[in-house]
């Protein structure tokens, strides 16, 4: 029996360093894609008017992001099932509301859909490498409660689509963080409806608590699918209120099954 774990330790250290290699590939591979269009960016988000800038701004992301996403999977990283989101393309006004479990999931949505508008925390829109490209994009920050509500209603009645994670930040108390109320107030003040979005995997891969290089189990396997679509509240604090239960219950049901 102790010949046999031995023999085993060097497969599992193969399988380790594979695992680390693959970690660092795809963050420095993700982090010379954005370092390279923020330099580009910068310049043509002062040379183009803005009804040029964004919807370029927004494009390039959008095959930037799948560039990436595709580059994982045929490392054999991750595995990726979003087919569902593609049914929104073409769709008149709609705010995504997904839950947050990792730093992919923006990445994952904003692969498949080439005219979103994404609320960030404004120091990526001050980031080397993810700012000149939001500002180009015409992405929203969060830094001023009322001046990103009235830019997030400006930019849905142009049509576009808009993302907001509704937990504010990535999940720390699963299945869902409480919910902040500006999603609500968002919708009531544009008149249009919330799309939930429901990401779900098995791996806690860049969670909240996960350290950046830490080397996670591979294939990570992720899958996004449609919720609920809920019209704009009449009153917030009860929409807000309902739209956390939905969340646990739908997300609760997956772990429980995963189980």
């Amino acid at each position: 029996m102790k010949f046999a774990v031995n023999a085993d330790r060097p497969r599992r250290l193969a399988i380790a360093l594979v695992e680390y290699l693959m970690l660092f590939i795809g963050l420095g591979f993700l982090a010379l894609l954005c370092l390279a269009w923020s330099l580009f960016a910068v310049l043509l988000d002062r040379l183009l008017p803005q009804r040029w800038g964004r919807p370029l701004g927004r494009r390039v992301i959008t095959a930037g992001f799948r560039l990436y996403l595709a580059t994982l999977t045929l490392m054999g990283a991750c595995r990726f099932d979003l087919s569902a989101l593609d049914a929104l393309r073409g769709e008149e006004a709609l705010i995504l509301a997904p839950n947050h479990p990792g730093l992919l999931d923006a990445v994952m949505i904003l692969s498949r859909l080439p005219d979103v508008a994404c609320i960030l925390k404004s120091g990526l829109m001050d980031n080397i490498l993810f700012g000149a490209g939001s500002r180009l994009a015409c992405y929203i920050r969060n830094d001023s409660p009322r001046g990103m509500i009235l830019q997030a209603v400006q930019d849905l009645r142009r049509g576009s689509h808009l993302l907001l994670f509704p937990e504010g930040t990535r999940t720390t108390r699963p299945p869902i963080n409480p919910l902040k109320g500006s999603l609500g107030l968002i919708s009531r003040r544009a008149g249009v409806p919330i799309q939930t979005v429901l990401i779900e995997t098995e791996s806690p891969f860049l969670g909240k608590t996960w350290p950046l290089f830490r080397r996670p189990s591979l294939p990570i396997h992720y899958r996004l699918r449609l919720g609920r679509r809920f019209a704009p509240p009449g009153d917030n604090r009860l929409f807000m209120v309902e739209l956390e239960r939905y969340f646990a219950e739908e997300l609760g049901r997956q772990t429980g099954e995963a189980a």
